[in-house]
């Protein structure tokens, strides 16, 4: 990045340093901490889109929408993160791969699947051969992004399930008593109650999903833990900066992210509880109105 760094062999000192940590690789270590941000940025209201779905699917009155929606808030929950993790991007993968094959190559002869290896024509390929090394990054960012969002999903279905059913029934009497259909009844009295009651079960949620994010590595994701191995390790005087194991001290700069994330979080879930929970029959409602009192 420097001028002087042109021959960092000749550098030592705060002016080594200086280059080393400016180098293509570090600013790579250092857009990873915005790739972790994104994700989570866009998990967590896809992993709540697919709860909302999961938990309205439990709840449906119609049986085999019912048996759908607790079969998979009961599979996915039960399945180890890492094995689902492992497995699933391959099958989904792997799922659209085939779908392309019999879209543009329907008269391809060979089989697809011959022994453990899995061909389909040049053409199904996704993304595609030749495609830029950024188009490839998104679509695997994008499969970490819907495996995550159906993982957590499933957890996030659980908690409104349960979030639904403590809303007290005489609320929702109330509101049928004034004329109210059941679609009004959900919309304006069901779903804002709920969430003073999910929200506990919801913070622990976005509290295991952000300590789940290096699991990004198992999905092929350059991200955080990657970059912290990759440049951490001890590199000899066949690199340009050598140096010995560093490892230590880049994981202690993931430990200060991840700390002061979860910090964030912390401060910003108990705001928003205490605003959900005024003026609401709940522990935490009761306890303002009597401070205030």
């Amino acid at each position: 990045m420097f001028a002087y760094c042109s021959d960092p062999s000749q550098l030592d000192g705060l002016t080594w340093l200086s280059c080393y940590l400016t180098t293509g690789k570090h600013f790579d270590f250092y857009w990873s901490f915005v790739t972790v941000l994104t994700l989570l940025a866009v998990t967590a209201p896809a992993a709540l889109a697919f709860g909302f779905a999961g938990a309205m699917a439990a709840r449906a009155p119609f049986l085999p929408l019912r048996v759908i929606g607790k079969t998979y808030t009961a599979m996915v929950r039960g399945i180890p993160d890492i094995i689902f993790f492992l497995f699933f991007v391959i099958a989904l993968d792997q799922g659209i791969e085939w779908i392309m094959h019999q879209v543009r190559c329907p008269d391809w002869s060979e089989p697809i699947r011959q022994g453990l290896e899995f061909r389909v024509c040049p053409e199904a390929k996704v993304p595609h051969g030749s495609a830029p090394q950024s188009v490839h990054r998104i679509y695997g960012a994008g499969l970490a992004v819907f495996t995550f969002a159906l993982v957590f999903g499933a957890f996030v279905a659980n908690v409104l399930s349960g979030a639904m059913a403590a809303v007290p029934r005489a609320q929702l009497e109330t509101g049928e008593s004034y004329g109210m259909s059941q679609g009004q009844v959900f919309r304006r009295i069901l779903v804002p109650q709920m969430w003073v009651y999910a929200l506990p079960g919801l913070s622990n949620l976005w509290m295991i999903l952000l300590k789940a994010t290096p699991l990004l590595f198992l999905l092929g994701v350059q991200d955080v833990v990657y970059w912290a191995r990759e440049l951490g390790g001890a590199k000899t005087s066949a690199f340009e900066y050598p140096h010995p194991d560093w490892r230590l001290w880049y994981f202690l700069v993931l430990l200060v992210f991840y700390l002061a994330m979860t910090k964030v979080s912390e401060i910003f879930l108990t705001r928003l509880q205490r605003r959900l929970s005024h003026g609401q029959a709940t522990a935490d409602g009761e306890a303002q109105r009597r401070a205030a009192a």
